[in-house]
């Protein structure tokens, strides 16, 4: 399993290569050979299906992507806020975490807020168990995102990852490979998939509404009697996750430019008009990498789900990440 991971590190690097030199191949070979999964397609009336059933959520006047825009814009956590609400929420991802995986007594992050990045949330991992996690504020933060960046970026999400692997792969195994992390490769689609994953692993079922209604929304100055209404817009909008994969495999073909892929992101990603710039930004720089956020969250998630038992399920998405598993392993 370990020089099948290496090898299938090597072919992704040399592809990264071949895009870098301008020899682009089509989106889903190009994903295949980075991440070692193709993505599923799905076309415009799959989605009118999703966004028939949002529609109903929220009555009233307007296209359907400007009632949940006017509808989200409650939920922005103030700028003075955003300090203790990302606290807190970082706290509870740790606290739930550290309940069922073990982490070194010196694991540590540092916590800042930047501007002008394609993404909304990065992990800097530094070495020696400690990561500089950044939030980026050059857009509204609604107060979903503090749970989504405090588990995704920190526990159990990309910090706990990499911390697992330098201290059971490079430390323990001694497997020197490991201290370095390819972001372009299929390592990246294990990463990002168990830190979506992670969200529902720190918070099933009910918790995370429970946890940001009592302890978030108070902090951000918020009504939280408006928070179930808002979890359920969210959980149905999950479901057009994909949406953001079909933009930027037609976009990266060559097959719509960039007015076509804003009115798919604005019509049928449902993203609000001031954020399509900040995302096409991200497909120029990332690619196919976008595959790693929902392909890999399902497939994972699948993965772990086996197990019914919290316990285990928490024992098998660890051994997961201190492993040189691939996708085409889950």
């Amino acid at each position: 399993m370990r020089a099948r991971f290496l090898r299938k590190h090597l072919l992704a690097m040399i592809e990264r290569l071949n895009i870098v030199e301008g020899n682009k191949q089509p989106f889903d070979i190009e994903a295949q050979r980075l991440y070692d999964a193709t993505p599923p397609g799905h076309d415009r009336t799959y989605f009118e299906a999703i966004i028939a059933d949002i529609d109903q959520l929220l009555p009233g006047n307007g296209s359907t992507a400007e009632r949940i825009n006017a509808f989200r814009e409650q939920f922005v956590i103030p700028t003075d806020k955003l300090q203790a609400v990302f606290d807190r929420a970082i706290a509870a991802c740790r606290e739930k975490t550290l309940a069922f995986i073990a982490l070194p007594a010196n694991e540590s992050f540092t916590m800042e807020f930047v501007g002008g990045k394609p993404w909304s949330g990065y992990n800097w991992y530094q070495g020696n168990y400690h990561s500089l996690i950044q939030v980026n504020t050059e857009l509204p933060i609604q107060i979903d995102r503090a749970v989504d960046l405090g588990c995704h970026e920190g526990y159990p999400g990309h910090h706990t990852f990499n911390v697992l692997r330098e201290r059971d792969l490079v430390n323990t195994k001694g497997w020197i490979e490991f201290s370095v992390y390819p972001l372009f490769s299929p390592a990246s689609f294990i990463a990002e998939g168990s830190a979506n994953f992670g969200i529902d692993m720190a918070f099933p079922g009910d918790e995370r509404l429970q946890f940001e209604r009592d302890e978030l929304y108070p902090l951000a100055g918020l009504d939280k009697s408006k928070a179930e209404a808002y979890h359920r817009l969210r959980e149905l909008m999950s479901a057009l996750n994909y949406a953001g994969n079909e933009a930027a495999r037609h976009y990266l073909n060559g097959e719509w430019d960039e007015a076509a892929f804003r009115e798919w992101m604005i019509n049928v990603a449902l993203y609000p008009a001031y954020k399509t710039e900040q995302r096409r930004s991200f497909v120029d720089t990332y690619r196919s990498y976008v595959i790693n956020y929902n392909l890999g969250r399902d497939m994972v998630a699948n993965y772990v789900d086996q197990k019914a038992i919290i316990e285990q399920r928490w024992q098998r998405f660890s051994e997961l990440l201190a492993s040189p598993m691939l996708a085409s392993d889950l």
